[in-house]
């Protein structure tokens, strides 16, 4: 049995900390609301500014003049899914919306290896220059001659070795890049918003981070995450307010959300590359490998940050004539045991079961430091995926009318170029 936290135990960490602020406003919340009402009421009283910071070797922003090969080393070295992009030609009085030009995600950098994987169209021009050819998903004829004319479903073994040592993947730029960018430059939140205006955008907004900008000096004070939340939620059980939420099972929480005949998935003995194509179309950060012949059971996860061990790595599928997604994760957790690297790509697949509670599932993604979950019945077989974003749309809803005006003059680009 968990006890729950009292006032004279010193807070653990600045979540519990935040964990106890609303456990005093749940305390004092009309005893006639209902708890998910009572929630929303203490999350609105809350501003984002006490939130606490990403760590340091996170807060990292990218240059929009450096290359994709030193973007891709950022991200993997700080295991970061994304960083906002500074516009070097801003002067430094810019406002942050004039000094930022987005957000460069590993789905964006998914999104141009993608293309480059795929042979030039007939009906494009043969002589642009390589960053009119990485813009328009086109590669230059000299390009085609190093890389090949391969698509994914073919890709060799050789194939992100000629693509890392090429000029265009040195030469091009992460501006180049901003076609594949979410929000131009981005949507975020000042100080004094609330967190349950955060948490929303987390959750059934699809926002996977929201930076909060200070506009007083015009640049980013904070970047939250979905891992962040989920965090700061850890840190809190034995508090009241997370007890009587985070000891409902999954079944009753209406986890997980969809059918297993919806789950986004790739077998085995299919090209790696499918499963990032897959990703990039339906809008998903991650799907299970599927064993051919195996019913529904996973032998394991590829996730859109994976692809950096097809770039930071490229040497370890040189002997593969094709590089599956079986043949990506042996090749990935070889690295990985050799290297003496931690990553859950190492373990088992990590399941729950939807008799398992919202706590036990928040305490193992939060210790796992994974981005879903998979919930299989008791003979292994998928039942339905979990993630941080659905958890977290479990925690809070949107009042009727609430963001009112909140996204006039946010305009997310064309649906074409979003991933």
């Amino acid at each position: 049995m968990v006890m729950a936290a009292t006032r004279e135990e010193s807070p653990r960490s600045p979540e519990a900390k935040l964990g106890m602020q609303v456990e005093d406003l749940w305390d004092v919340q009309e005893p006639q609301l209902s708890p998910t009402e009572k929630l929303n009421a203490c999350f609105e009283s809350i501003p984002v500014s006490a939130f606490p910071p990403a760590p340091f070797d996170q807060a990292i922003e990218i240059r929009s003049d450096s290359s994709l090969a030193e973007a891709v080393q950022i991200l993997a070295q700080h295991k970061i899914l994304s960083a906002p992009v500074v516009d070097v030609d801003a002067p430094d009085h810019a406002s942050w919306i004039d000094r930022y030009i987005g957000v460069v995600e590993f789905a964006g950098i998914a999104v141009w290896i993608l293309q480059q994987s795929e042979p030039p169209s007939p009906r494009s021009p043969s002589d642009g220059s390589a960053v009119a050819a990485a813009a328009s998903g086109v590669i230059s004829p000299v390009e085609q001659q190093v890389l090949g004319s391969e698509s994914a479903a073919a890709t060799s073994g050789s194939f992100f070795e000629c693509l890392t040592s090429s000029e265009l993947y040195k030469s091009t730029q992460v501006r180049d890049i901003s076609g594949s960018f979410r929000w131009a430059p981005f949507l975020a939140l000042q100080t004094t918003n609330s967190f349950l205006t955060m948490l929303l955008l987390l959750s059934k907004y699809k926002m996977k981070s929201v930076p909060v900008v200070d506009l007083g000096v015009g640049k980013i004070e904070n970047i939250i995450s979905q891992s962040a939340v989920i965090h700061m939620l850890a840190e809190c059980a034995g508090l009241q307010w997370f007890e009587r939420w985070g000891t409902k099972t999954l079944l009753e929480l209406g986890l997980p959300m969809m059918s297993p005949a919806s789950i986004v998935k790739v077998y085995e003995d299919e090209p790696v590359l499918q499963a990032f194509k897959l990703m990039r179309k339906k809008r998903v950060g991650g799907v299970p490998v599927i064993e051919r012949g195996g019913g529904n059971r996973a032998i394991g996860n590829i996730s859109l940050r994976d692809i950096h061990f097809l770039l930071t790595a490229p040497e370890i599928y040189h002997d593969y004539r094709s590089i599956t997604a079986k043949n990506f994760l042996t090749a990935v957790r070889s690295y990985l045991e050799k290297h003496d690297e931690v990553s859950p790509m190492l373990t088992n697949m990590i399941t729950c079961k939807k008799d398992d509670t919202i706590k036990h599932l928040i305490l193992m993604l939060d210790s796992k430091k994974i981005h879903r979950v998979y919930v299989v019945d008791s003979d292994g077989n998928l039942q339905g995926v979990i993630t941080l974003r659905d958890i977290i749309s479990r925690l809070v809803h949107e009042p009727h009318g609430y963001f009112g005006d909140f996204f006039d003059g946010v305009l997310p680009l064309p649906q074409d170029s979003r991933v």
